[in-house]
């Protein structure tokens, strides 16, 4: 193998091999621990979220209807033949008080021209059960399609096991619609604290048409399956058409 010459003419140094690169350090002790505590801080954050959430639900903000809304819902509430005075100029709509002097006026009662149906807005229901103290901050309903759904927050007896002074929130849902001439009303579940109720603790009733089961003897269904001659429910809405 012939030496390789420097260009002033003098033999060139052997070459020597590149050493191996050096292993990249891990992390630090210091991040290492900085990483652990701001793990167990978020863990301990969201733990407390969840819990807050669970044994402290925020009460329901109680449905205000406009202008507009509270004339209509006026208008429906007064073919209905609901006594009292409610005046346009509130925001809410007012507890019935005294009855006013048209509305006992004498008169015969008769049928003629009276409307069968009834069709109110998840809004409208909502503004009305926010006008029972009771209930404004604890009760909500939602309509979808052929399903109505319902939220409950129950304030727990100080002195009740476990759940004492907490607020207890239920969940519940009911499929509701007309089939085959005939009303439809499905129980598809109970849910406590996020938690679903076994059909077993429903007495098995869960996912059972009630009207099928229950509507060929004397009783509830089967007086509420003949009084209605169609049900129909849609998102935001309820409409109900009842029989002569």
């Amino acid at each position: 193998m012939a030496t390789q010459l420097e260009p002033n003419g003098q033999p060139a140094p052997p070459h020597l091999p590149t050493p191996p690169p050096r292993p990249s350090k891990g992390l630090s002790t210091g991040k290492v621990v900085g990483i652990v505590v701001a793990a167990m801080l978020l863990t301990m954050a969201a733990t407390l979220l969840i819990i807050r959430s669970w044994l402290f639900p925020s009460p329901f903000e109680p449905v205000v209807l406009s202008k507009a809304e509270e004339q209509q819902l006026e208008r429906k509430l007064e073919r209905f033949e609901r006594i009292g005075s409610r005046p346009s100029s509130s925001a809410h709509l007012p507890q019935v008080e005294t009855p006013t002097e048209a509305a006992l006026r004498p008169e015969p009662y008769s049928e003629e021209n009276a409307s069968r149906e009834i069709r109110l807005s998840e809004r409208e229901i909502n503004s009305m059960i926010g006008q029972n103290p009771d209930l404004a901050t604890r009760m909500v309903v939602d309509f979808a399609s052929d399903l109505v759904s319902v939220k409950l927050l129950i304030p727990m007896d100080p002195d009740f096991p476990i759940m004492g002074g907490k607020i207890l929130r239920v969940r519940a849902g009911a499929e509701l619609a007309f089939r085959a001439g005939r009303p439809v009303v499905i129980l598809r579940g109970v849910s406590v604290m996020g938690v679903p109720f076994p059909n077993a603790w429903l007495g098995g009733l869960k996912n059972i048409d009630l009207i099928q089961e229950f509507g060929t003897d004397p009783g509830f269904w089967k007086g509420f399956a003949d009084g209605v001659e169609t049900v129909e429910v849609r998102d935001g809405s309820l409409r109900i058409v009842l029989k002569e």
